[in-house]
């Protein structure tokens, strides 16, 4: 199945998904030194699947620590990326692609990312 949506950040990545049902809120639910999400898992190397970030714009540099500290997902796919979300991903340099109805993704799903294109390989 291949979803579109909206970049945020390119590049091309391909991994399993974590996916996290409520918003994150950034600074609160991850924990950046050892990349993981409370209530969601570990998303070092994963793809990090969420509908929306929520919090301070300290997030930001939360999801830029992840990548400090080598634990950040090798992409994101979020229902509605915010500007914590966006200026995160960005200075990350996560490749991340929004405006995606996750409904179809699966937590443990393989997904490939190129671009605006989201293919769900299982």
């Amino acid at each position: 199945m291949i979803l579109r949506g909206r970049v945020i950040y390119p590049g091309k990545a391909e991994g399993t998904v974590v996916k996290c049902e409520k918003p994150v809120v950034i600074l609160g639910d991850i924990d950046p030194q050892r990349g993981y999400v409370q209530g969601c898992g570990d998303i070092s190397g994963k793809i990090f699947v969420f509908p929306r970030g929520a919090g301070s714009t300290v997030g930001s540099y939360t999801i830029y620590a992840l990548k400090y500290y080598g634990k950040a997902p090798v992409a994101m796919i979020v229902e509605e990326a915010e500007p914590i979300v966006v200026a995160g991903a960005i200075i990350a340099e996560i490749p991340t692609v929004d405006r995606v109805d996750i409904s179809s993704i699966k937590n443990g799903s393989r997904v490939r990312i190129e671009g605006d294109k989201v293919e769900i390989l299982d």
